[in-house]
């Protein structure tokens, strides 16, 4: 199915895009949320009016949403949770987790959806992308400790194990060099 998009969609395409989509899709989603209409002959000459609109819309939004792109990239979240002797989470820290923690720290509603990242399942730093507008999309600082210690531990244990990683072990002498030197002589 060939639609037209009205406005722009999250890993589809912007407003005025002819896209060739599933047609569940299609029918299921995008015509009946208003995101897009049947790529018609009609419809098609529409096409620059769309465009100019979503583009206004677009400018509009993103000087609207720019201060809150600036606040969130200077947000760290700091998860105290239970956690096994590897470092391993006992359940998960979720997207919902995360936009919960946001919304409350900077006073501006994000919902989970925006939030783009896999569930935090470890101890560590991690980052993660909320994405205000398609053009808009700050970084964020999520930090995992275990509870009862401080987050500046978990720094330094994370910082340990990447020392330690570093280090290359001492490659072990294969049998496989003498038995080869056997049976040349």
């Amino acid at each position: 199915m060939k639609v037209l998009l009205i406005k722009d969609v999250y890993k589809l395409g912007r407003a005025g895009d002819i896209k060739k989509v599933a047609d569940g899709y299609g029918r299921n989603f995008l015509l009946p949320q208003g995101l897009a209409v049947l790529a018609s002959a009609g419809a098609l000459k529409q096409v620059e009016k769309i465009k100019s609109q979503a583009e206004i819309r677009r400018n509009a939004q993103n000087n609207e949403l720019k201060g809150i792109a600036d606040q969130i990239k200077e947000v760290t979240l700091i998860f105290p949770a239970k956690a096994g002797e590897t470092g391993k989470l006992y359940g998960s820290i979720t997207t919902g987790d995360i936009a919960a923690a946001l919304t409350e720290k900077i006073r501006f509603e994000i919902k989970r959806q925006q939030v783009d990242t896999q569930p935090i399942r470890a101890l560590g730093e991690f980052t993660a992308h909320v994405r205000l507008t398609m053009d808009l999309v700050p970084e964020l600082k999520i930090i995992v400790h275990r509870e009862g210690e401080s987050p500046e531990s978990i720094t330094g244990h994370h910082e340990e194990a990447e020392a330690h990683e570093e280090k290359p072990a001492p490659a072990p002498e294969t049998p496989a060099e003498p038995a080869a030197e056997e049976k040349a002589e």
